[in-house]
């Protein structure tokens, strides 16, 4: 998952909205949103590494999980980050508690960024150029593959939109999956510098990435109401952004 919108207690209706693209080499094995057979968990799944990028868990337990982009990717072996959404959806520990037993152990990982979320709050982790948590306050958030709310062009585009949408009390998606397919690339002087070259920075910086072996694999929409009762709704996509279809769960 490397784009991230998400409104925290702010919208009349949800509790808690995320919206995202998870942005993956197209030959990496991964298995549709779907109920997992061996956890509480509504999720697409990592077929390589077993975890996931975002996902719903029991009474609206939700995560999403980002990695942070420092230079071209190095070796390594220590356990995945997908196990990171993963391990909370699953389990019972609240948010905050886990936030706090993660960030002990943050450095285990390759750097991330990870949003959790409970009926009793919504915490942001990362380890990278340190291990932090965050309470998220709030209101209207973006993420990619920095810092948390680093103003990136796309994340302030979809961020945007999601404002808009919160403060129109809306319910219809439409504008939301409008901007999580939105192709506009950002100029170069509003570029980050996350060390991976100017091409490649032109080519990151849409919301939604087409690309024959690398690109947006997955747009999906999750939404908590206030009862904890949760939707999630993901549209998949094959190389150069074909279609590949639509699943939508919910209690």
């Amino acid at each position: 998952m490397c784009l991230l919108a998400l409104a925290w207690n702010t919208h009349p209706h949800w509790r808690l909205v995320l919206a995202g693209n998870r942005d993956e080499a197209h030959a990496r094995p991964a298995a549709a949103l779907a109920a997992w057979p061996d956890a509480p968990v509504r999720a697409g799944r990592d077929l390589r590494a077993g975890g996931t990028w975002m996902g719903l868990g029991a009474d609206g337990r939700a995560a999403v999980v980002t990695n942070v982009r420092d230079g071209l990717p190095r070796p390594f072996d220590g356990p995945s980050r997908g196990d990171l959404p993963a391990a909370f959806l699953a389990g019972s520990l609240a948010a905050a508690d886990y936030a706090a037993q993660l960030a002990a152990q943050a450095g285990r990982y390759a750097p991330f960024n990870l949003v959790v979320a409970d009926a009793r709050g919504c915490f942001y982790i990362g380890n990278h150029p340190a291990a932090g948590v965050q309470a998220i306050a709030p209101g209207v958030h973006g993420l990619s593959n920095g810092a948390f709310d680093a103003d990136w062009p796309k994340v302030r585009r979809l961020r945007a939109v999601l404002q808009a949408w919160v403060d129109a009390g809306d319910d219809d998606l439409q504008p939301l999956w409008q901007a999580l397919a939105d192709e506009t690339p950002a100029a170069d002087a509003e570029l980050p510098e996350t060390g991976v070259g100017l091409a490649l920075e032109r080519q990151l910086s849409p919301c939604f990435i087409r690309g024959p072996r690398y690109g947006t694999r997955a747009s999906t929409l999750l939404l908590v109401d206030a009862a904890g009762r949760g939707r999630i709704c993901e549209r998949r996509f094959g190389p150069d952004g074909v279609f590949l279809g639509e699943t939508t769960l919910a209690d």
